[in-house]
């Protein structure tokens, strides 16, 4: 069997479940990822796009680039691992899905209660007054300015940004309480993200991760599944008896 008793017997009896996915489950969905062979950091320094200095130095660059991401981004589809994740928030009554992804992949999929770490590549925020906009809100020129007179940037958390303290709050809380903590597609070296496992883990929660390959926590988990998420969370919520 591919999920033991007890990982099957906890998820159906925990009263809360929190859920941190990563790149590789955009990845199954082919938005590419940052890293790794194919990685878009290969082509671009990312000390070039996607830092704050780089986009009040040359907000053009930036904004076309997160065009080109956006682009792509809008071509894909959420996979079936996002949708599986949908099927298990209607059975949990305390659900919480913490992503790293920027890609709105899970909103789409009709995921709920959703706390995005890095922002969300569909919205924008003024750098000055902080309003936000919609795309379809958007000025149309090369680099939108907001009412108040300041530039329009992508709502997404550049490097050097610090993450939005309301959602780190939020994830860290419902890391805490979760009897049941599910890391998915992430390569568990970005933080504060990485510490989230670790954190549930330490409350008591049942941790497995689910992964294409090995990562530094597989070894502190209970469980570690290796294999696309695509595959095993369906196969899981079957399981469960969840659809």
């Amino acid at each position: 069997m591919l999920f033991s008793e007890r990982l099957l017997t906890n998820i159906k009896f925990a009263n809360s479940l929190a859920v941190l996915t990563g790149a590789g489950i955009s990845a199954e969905s082919r938005v590419p990822t940052f890293r790794g062979e194919n990685g878009l950091w290969k082509r671009y320094r990312p000390e070039d796009l996607a830092t704050a200095e780089a986009f009040l130095s040359n907000p053009q660059l930036v904004w076309d680039w997160y065009r080109y991401r956006r682009n792509i981004i809008s071509q894909v589809t959420p996979n079936p691992g996002h949708y599986a994740l949908v099927d298990l928030e209607t059975h949990i009554k305390d659900f919480t899905l913490i992503t790293q992804n920027v890609d709105n992949l899970h909103r789409i999929a009709g995921s709920e209660t959703i706390e995005e770490l890095h922002g969300n590549i569909m919205r924008n925020r003024c750098v000055d007054c902080n309003r936000r906009y919609n795309d379809n809100e958007l000025p149309h020129m090369d680099v939108p300015k907001c009412s108040c007179g300041g530039m329009i940037r992508p709502d997404v958390v550049l490097f050097g940004d610090l993450l939005p303290a309301d959602v780190l709050a939020r994830s860290i809380a419902a890391s805490r309480r979760c009897d049941v903590f599910i890391s998915i597609g992430t390569s568990a070296l970005v933080h504060p993200a990485a510490s989230l496992p670790i954190e549930a883990k330490n409350c008591g929660a049942y941790v497995v991760e689910i992964n294409f390959e090995k990562t530094v926590i597989s070894d502190r988990v209970d469980e570690s599944i290796i294999g696309q998420s695509g595959e095993i969370l369906p196969l899981l919520i079957n399981e469960l008896g969840f659809q």
